[in-house]
């Protein structure tokens, strides 16, 4: 079977300990994760994350398997590709001449970012898209200069009115 992008949301408890046996499990499996984002939900109890790992039917049987047994995870359940609604916030740091950059302005632009610091040697730019999309914009970047990168992760949801706590 072929290896493909798993997306998985999780519904958990809002408490100290949780994220590190999430990630305990995966690392006990030898299943490494791409991407993994974390945050309250509007039930300061509860938080939701969204986990991206590579892996055949198989492992992806085996990773809801093994989150849906844990204490702390209310839900578990993978987002199909076809069904979600992905995107990642991404800051990114850019080299800038003194007399501004009228190429690397035509990129910022062109893609939708938006500058949220600038100086005589830098512009560093907040970026919201899809995962490939932002990879592109890197790619483009280089030419530039890249200084530094934070990208915060893949946040998914269903797409319509479909919610992971009535999957």
């Amino acid at each position: 079977m072929a290896e493909e992008k798993i997306i998985i949301g999780a519904i958990v408890n809002n408490h100290f300990g949780v994220l590190m046996r999430i990630t305990e499990l995966f690392a006990k499996r030898c299943y490494n994760i791409d991407s993994l984002e974390v945050g309250i939900t509007d039930d300061p109890a509860l938080s939701r994350m969204t986990i991206v790992a590579m892996g055949d039917a198989l492992v992806r049987e085996q990773i809801v398997k093994q989150l849906s047994k844990l204490h702390d995870v209310r839900r578990a359940a993978v987002i199909p590709k076809e069904k979600a609604n992905v995107r990642e916030h991404m800051l990114i740091k850019l080299c800038n001449d003194e007399n501004g950059n009228a190429e690397l302005t035509a990129l910022v632009n062109d893609c939708g970012a938006k500058v949220i610091d600038i100086s005589s040697r830098s512009i560093t730019v907040e970026v919201t898209g899809e995962v490939e999309s932002n990879d592109a914009f890197i790619k483009s970047a280089k030419e530039f200069g890249i200084l530094e990168i934070c990208r915060a992760g893949a946040q998914a949801l269903h797409r319509g009115s479909e919610c992971l706590l009535d999957a």
